[in-house]
């Protein structure tokens, strides 16, 4: 390399810019002119090199027959349904995930991008009516499984789809960017992977367990959460039609409107789940920061369980359980002030405090004990949620119409009449219950239907005719109404005597009736035991 003081002053402000020691001589700006001629040939290799080796009528054909509403569309839809609700109802990932790759749900949607790039308006009818119909139907057959089923908590699976947020816009975006690359490519195999993540039909299962449960914070959470996998799929399967040149009705104006139109919309479900995914990473930290204040509040030999925060509260409410050797009666008041000051809003802090001994696994065994009292005692509420369900199913009312005393542990219900079901079916009804659920008393009002009559032979009352005694007996007792029974001195006595404790519960009247006595309702009402 020459010396700066070897060249010479005319060369020196151009070899060098004028700057003494300098390597390189000055690059001229890249122009204009460059980077459009870069675009064209970028342009022209995508049309020449990838376009033209596409066969879009086959893929067009191949897309248009697997997005249309066919019995095995239908089929697969309630066996992916069925299986996603079974595993959120377990909390089950696993099973989760094998609905997911059932799910045909996907095909109709991309079906729907590609005719709505091509222009062709009655191939996108056929599939939103695909749409519509599969989803309608997953969502009502999920609701009727949710509705039959003794188990309709929101598990941890269920609550992880009611909250949709600006990455799960993304997910979906990418998914199907390789989902619609994938189909194009002629690649299908790929739309396995694009299912899972994408998971189309849990939040539609999750629809149908709101629906179901009549929570609709879990219903609107979950159907939000699909229409954003469905509009985000369908709109991006539209975009990447149009980048690989299938061929379209629509006229120029018209193309222009609707990619005005689909950016718009993915502006309009971007806003709202970015305000969501700040609300919730708000909250994570939120968590952590509360975990670390209570946990502070204590000495280290304390343990603390996991505390619970509502944010939705004016103000935030949180509530834990600490096994501490040391009670600490400020603890409310402390961390109360300290989470103030660092979450910037008021804040309701209940400490349960339970004084453990001073060895040191001393509190982790009362953690352990009340956690086991907490899934016992939560075993049981679902244990009396499905007994009344099921009351009311057997009974033919509304679960509101069922009564429940926690105190004496009896369920309470007035049946109405059903076709071909006599006396003696109500009453095995209301036995199969109870023995269905251990330590509950279950009291079934029948209705008004005919009374068995009774034959009191030479040797007294045989095994039959005694529980239709024992039938009337219990008629009596459940509808607090008094029975009137006609029959010889003979025959009522013996059934005065069969009745025992319920035998001042019947009005007997003595005729020429041989050895059968008959029995009728009374209209006076009896006082209930």
């Amino acid at each position: 390399m020459a010396h700066p003081s070897d060249i010479p002053a005319d060369d020196w402000s151009e070899e060098t810019n004028g700057k003494p020691g300098a390597d390189h001589p000055k690059r001229r700006p890249i122009s204009r002119w460059t980077i459009l001629r870069a675009l064209v040939e970028i342009r022209m290799w995508w049309r020449d090199g990838v376009i033209a080796d596409l066969d879009h009528v086959a893929t067009i054909e191949r897309v248009r027959g697997e997005s249309l509403l066919t019995s095995r569309y239908i089929f697969m839809t309630a066996m992916s349904a069925g299986i996603a609700i079974l595993g959120l109802l377990l909390s089950s990932p696993a099973v989760v995930i094998g609905a997911m790759l059932l799910s045909p749900l996907m095909n109709p949607i991309i079906g729907t991008g590609f005719s709505l790039a091509t222009g062709d308006v009655a191939w996108l009818r056929r599939c939103g009516k695909a749409l519509v119909a599969g989803s309608l139907f997953a969502i009502l057959f999920c609701a009727l499984i949710v509705y039959l089923s003794p188990l309709q908590t929101v598990t941890e699976e269920i609550a992880a789809r009611t909250r949709p947020n600006l990455f799960d816009l993304l997910v979906a975006l990418f998914s199907a960017l390789a989902g619609s690359y994938a189909v194009i490519r002629g690649r299908e195999g790929t739309i396995v992977g694009v299912a899972i993540a994408t998971a189309l039909m849990p939040p539609l299962a999750v629809v149908g367990f709101g629906l179901a449960t009549f929570n609709w914070t879990v219903f609107g959470g979950a159907l939000g959460l699909f229409i954003t996998n469905l509009m985000t799929i369908g709109l991006t399967a539209a975009v990447m039609a149009r980048l690989y040149g299938f061929q379209t009705d629509l006229t120029e104006r018209q193309t222009r409107v609707q990619s005005l139109g689909i950016l718009a919309i993915f502006v309009a479900l971007a806003v709202p789940l970015g305000f969501s995914l700040r609300t919730i990473a708000w909250e994570a930290n939120g968590q952590r920061i509360v975990n670390q204040e209570v946990s502070e509040a204590f000495t280290n030999r304390a343990r603390v369980d996991q505390p619970i925060v509502n944010w939705a509260a004016e103000p935030i409410t949180v509530s834990a359980s600490v096994f501490t050797p040391e009670f600490n009666p400020n603890a409310d008041a402390e961390i109360a002030r300290r989470l103030e000051s660092r979450l910037g809003r008021p804040v309701r802090v209940a400490i349960d405090q339970f004084q453990v001994g001073t060895d040191p696994g001393a509190a982790e065994k009362a953690a352990l004990a009340q956690a086991r009292a907490r899934e016992a005692a939560e075993a049981s509420e679902r244990q009396i949620a499905a007994l009344g369900r099921s009351l009311a199913l057997i009974a033919g009312v509304e679960r509101a119409d069922v009564m429940l005393d926690r105190e004496r542990n009896r369920a309470q219900a007035t049946a109405r009449p059903l076709d071909g079901l006599s006396l003696a079916g109500y009453r095995e009804l209301e036995r199969r219950l109870e023995r269905s659920t251990p330590g509950w008393t279950v009291e079934l009002r029948p209705p008004l239907v005919a009374l068995p009559s009774i034959s009191v032979g030479e040797a007294g009352l045989d095994g039959e005719n005694l529980r239709r005694v024992a039938l009337i007996g219990w008629a009596a007792r459940r509808t607090g109404l008094r029975i009137g029974l006609s029959g010889s001195a003979d025959a009522l006595a013996a059934v005065q005597q069969a009745l025992g404790d319920s035998a001042g519960l019947v009005d007997m009247r003595t005729v020429d009736n041989g050895s059968v006595v008959t029995a009728n309702w009374s209209i006076a009402e009896t006082p209930q035991p």
